[in-house]
């Protein structure tokens, strides 16, 4: 199993970004997927989950509204599409596959004027 992200950068409150998770090594489309964020000294804490088939999605109260996570089957990737970005919004962001629980290496967001 392996989870590569990408995506991440230093972008300015208010700005977007587009996060990446390329997944192998397991059947991709039979699990449900989650992103989840660490701030320096904070515990990890869960962003947005969508299932398998992409057809349910649930999302952290403090992204509600701002953050969308979509999935492609057919590539093997699932996203999370980050608008309105705020400076605690800044973390290492992870992806996951669960079940047993795999983990990407993470991408650093950084949200700063």
């Amino acid at each position: 199993v392996q989870l590569v992200e990408s995506g991440g950068g230093l972008v300015q409150p208010g700005g977007s970004l587009r996060l990446s998770c390329a997944a192998s090594g397991f059947t991709f489309s039979d699990y449900t997927m989650s992103w989840y964020r660490q701030a320096p000294g904070k515990e990890r804490e869960l962003v947005a989950t969508i299932t398998s088939t992409g057809g349910s999605t649930h999302y952290a109260d403090s992204v509600k509204g701002r953050f969308t996570i979509s999935r492609d089957n057919a590539k093997n990737t699932v996203y999370l599409q980050m608008n309105s970005l705020k400076a605690e919004d800044t973390a290492v962001y992870y992806c996951q596959r669960p079940y047993p629980a795999y983990w990407g290496q993470g991408t650093q967001v950084t949200v700063s004027s």
